[in-house]
């Protein structure tokens, strides 16, 4: 045991010296407080007993004390996250981008073309713009080029898809060299559209304009269409068709009274019949294929639903208004205040053969409509019947057969 002494100075130190216990020789009393006077052995016991007493009443408020963490208050800032929780709450990255620090990431793309000069970062913000994609074919040039002039350069990207290859034959066109040109033999929109449009590559623009070459636009303004578009809330649209057009279902053709959009047909005699409490296609929340127009949103789930290898998308049409974002009977309408002309003219099939084999080619193009049609029905039916989690937000007839 050490003993605290003082110097001459009145300074303390330590010093280990050894303590003397009691002789042999010594009395009782000298003995015992030699080793531990009473008053102190008194002290001990007290401040052991205390000290229990104490340590049992921390022991029994600790659970309490752990139900009832310390609240921070305002003034208090709270710790930041630890690394690795605020990576568990991070976004899963995009597949194949695991190796990469997350800010270098680009998974969006666009069809704007780039200077090869100025510093890229130094450019103003592009204003907000649209995508006309058309599939062409040189035969169709005069009309295509009508109708590409009237979409202005300033809010409209141009994309030709040349079904026929003849690339070359639009260079002398004042707006050709604006446009993007994708080339491949006898292939369809759709087929086109499936492979070169994919969402993450048209994210950038509001709207995609998908249309036929066989359209005539004396009727239409595409900036008046689209304020009409985005006033009426229509993810998924189409301008009017011209009672003149090659039509189709009566649907499409353009109401001459009315207000400047209309979303459903009635027809209460014949095959077909539509009443005011048919909730489907053809009657309602439906639009045909050759001039259809698509908000970006309903774009991203049409394009998933276009099946690779069904280029014509026959039966698409009855199930475009899945992706409609909310009600079909409200998100999808006829324009009728900007309308076109369909002229209905068959492109493909048609390689300049004699007309023996073109009409052959034509019919077996028809055919392959049918079969594909009758493909894509079964394989909705099958998705619907082993996809568990998904309700069909229609699970109604969608054609009423009896008047209300």
């Amino acid at each position: 045991m050490s003993r605290i002494l003082s110097n001459t100075r009145g300074r303390s130190y330590s010093r280990l010296c050894p303590v003397q216990g009691p002789e042999a020789g010594d009395p009782p009393q000298k003995r015992f407080s030699g080793v531990v006077p009473p008053p102190a052995l008194i002290f001990l016991a007290l401040l052991f007993s205390t000290g229990a007493i104490v340590w049992l009443d921390h022991k029994e408020n600790l659970p309490i004390l752990l139900l009832h963490p310390r609240e921070v208050t305002a003034d208090e800032t709270p710790p930041p996250d630890e690394p690795s929780d605020i990576c568990k709450n991070q976004r899963r990255p995009p597949a194949g981008s695991e190796a990469l620090p997350r800010g270098i990431v680009q998974d969006k793309s666009n069809f704007e073309f780039e200077s090869l000069g100025p510093n890229p970062e130094r450019k103003e913000a592009p204003p907000a713009k649209s995508l006309l994609a058309i599939p062409v074919g040189i035969k169709q040039k005069a009309v295509v080029d009508k109708l590409v002039s009237k979409f202005p350069a300033a809010n409209f990207t141009v994309m030709l898809f040349h079904y026929d290859g003849a690339v070359d034959g639009w260079s002398d066109l004042p707006w050709s060299r604006r446009a993007v040109h994708v080339a491949a033999a006898d292939q369809t929109k759709w087929w086109f559209g499936k492979r070169f449009l994919h969402p993450d590559l048209v994210a950038e623009y509001d709207y995609v304009f998908l249309w036929d070459d066989d359209i005539e636009v004396d009727g239409f303004d595409p900036l008046r269409y689209l304020e009409i578009v985005r006033k009426e809330g229509l993810e998924i649209s189409q301008p009017a068709l011209d009672s003149r057009s090659k039509i189709h279902h009566r649907l499409t053709v353009r109401a001459r009274r009315g207000g400047a959009v209309h979303r459903r047909f009635y027809k209460t005699a014949g095959g077909g019949r539509c009443y005011g409490n048919s909730t489907g296609p053809p009657c309602t929340g439906w639009v045909e294929m050759m001039v259809p127009v698509f908000s970006r949103a309903a774009w991203q789930c049409a394009w998933r639903m276009i099946q690779n290898d069904l280029v014509f998308a026959w039966g698409l049409d009855y199930k475009l208004g899945y992706c409609a974002q909310g009600d079909r009977k409200m998100n999808v309408g006829i324009v009728d205040r900007e309308y076109v002309l369909h002229r209905g003219i068959p492109t493909l099939g048609d390689a300049g053969a004699g007309k023996t084999a073109t009409a052959a080619r034509r019919s077996a193009v028809r055919q392959r409509s049918y079969t594909e049609m009758q493909i894509f029905n079964r394989r909705w039916k099958e998705a619907v019947a082993e996809d568990e989690c998904w309700t069909d937000p229609y699970p109604e007839p969608a054609t009423a057969t009896t008047k209300d």
